[in-house]
């Protein structure tokens, strides 16, 4: 990845956590994408479109913070974990492959999941 790409990403997960830091305190964050205009998001991500990639993260900042939430009582800091959490679903959107049949919150959150598991395991995977 170039540093342009590096610093896209990091501005993504920047830009995510405020999302996510805004839902944690006032309950507020952009609806998830209906099937079809998520469909429409994830045809121009195939085509290499950052706008798009952004646009998924952005709108399912709200499956992060319902994963993030299962973990409140592990000990860990939830800004570390809804920090990772953001990770797991950028991770997920770079993955994630319609041609399986599965939605891309149902992948991201188990992406989601793992990552954040990972972080309060203490570093042991599934």
């Amino acid at each position: 990845m170039t540093i342009l790409g590096w610093a896209l990403a990091v501005s993504a997960v920047v830009k995510g956590i405020i999302f996510l830091f805004g839902y944690l305190h006032n309950q507020v964050f952009p609806q998830p994408l209906e099937e079809e205009e998520e469909r429409s998001y994830l045809i121009k991500l195939k085509n290499g479109s950052e706008e798009a990639r952004n646009v998924l993260i952005e709108r399912n900042l709200r499956l992060v913070a319902h994963v993030v939430r299962k973990y409140e009582s592990s000990g860990e800091d939830m800004e570390d974990l809804i920090s990772i959490g953001t990770i797991g679903l950028i991770k997920a959107i770079k993955t994630y492959n319609d041609d399986r049949g599965v939605r891309l919150a149902t992948y991201a959150a188990r992406c989601i999941e793992n990552e954040v598991f990972i972080t309060c395991s203490g570093g042991k995977k599934w």
